[in-house]
């Protein structure tokens, strides 16, 4: 089992209460939702990616009284947790990092290291538009606006156009073609570039931003006086909305600066934890 990057750190101040209930809205490979389990607390575990679900050891989480797992979007939290008599509960956890698994064996082109699979990018697979559909049904000032807004690469113009003129030219499939189409503009060769770019497209492949949003708010509803949200962000841009959702609803923190972590992968090294209290 994957051992989330700020794991103890979420758990330590999540203070978990025996018979409470957690929702887990990233089981991912099951680190948080075994934490609290072991800790007495009732898990309902949500997640989007089934291949991912097929990989991880849910149904041996299953097999005990007090977890649920559904499969779905966080951005329906609400929904799902009423659906399932799960509410009110006592804090929920978003970690919006992807899994090693993910990122290196699920063969969607989550990693700019695996050049030959194909540019998918789809979290969920049963979701109509991949990565390449979208760069095929893309103008240049579209994919300037993706790559600007979720990314903040700036040379997102000139990565645009070449990949816009090389897409019309032979369809950029796979993550080697797109890594080709960044390099014929951007002067040296360069992972972060690379990475920002994937990056941007995942998002928007996958409504990343749009479903933080929605799952922040249903998450709220949700809370019990004095219940927690602990979210975990990789980039900036998550980090934003999270802050920007607690200063547009005058909302209470646990902790007035977030928790940093700055050992491990570098994929890992950005992460920051912060903890939203309600009152």
């Amino acid at each position: 089992m994957h051992t989330p990057v700020l794991l103890q750190q979420v758990i330590e101040n999540l203070k978990v209460i025996k018979e409470g209930k957690y929702i887990d809205a990233t089981f991912g490979e099951g680190g948080y939702s075994k934490a609290i389990l072991d800790r007495g607390g009732e898990v309902l575990a949500i997640d989007l990616d089934k291949l991912q679900i097929e990989r991880s050891n849910v149904k041996t989480f299953e097999r005990l009284n007090n977890f649920k797992f559904v499969c779905g979007n966080f951005a329906s939290i609400e929904e799902i947790a009423k659906d399932n008599n799960f509410f009110p509960v006592d804090g929920v956890i978003f970690d919006l990092g992807l899994s090693m698994g993910q990122i290196s064996n699920s063969g969607r082109g989550f990693s700019i290291k695996n050049l030959n699979e194909p540019l998918d990018m789809r979290i969920n697979s049963e979701q109509q538009v991949t990565a390449a559909d979208l760069i095929k049904s893309s103008s240049i000032d579209q994919l300037y606006q993706i790559f600007a807004h979720n990314s903040e690469e700036i040379n997102s113009r000139v990565i645009a156009e070449s990949v816009f003129y090389l897409n019309k030219k032979d369809r950029l499939n796979t993550v080697g073609d797109l890594i080709s189409a960044i390099d014929k503009v951007v002067p040296e060769k360069s992972s972060r570039v690379y990475r920002r770019i994937f990056q941007a497209l995942r998002i928007e492949v996958n409504q990343e931003i749009d479903n933080l949003k929605k799952g922040l708010a249903g998450a709220y509803k949700l809370l019990n006086k004095d219940g927690l949200i602990m979210v975990v962000s990789f980039h900036s841009l998550e980090d934003r909305i999270v802050k920007n959702f607690i200063n547009s609803n005058n909302l209470k923190v646990l902790i007035k600066k977030p928790i940093m972590n700055k050992t491990g992968p570098s994929f890992e090294k950005g992460a920051k934890l912060r903890v939203i209290i309600k009152q």
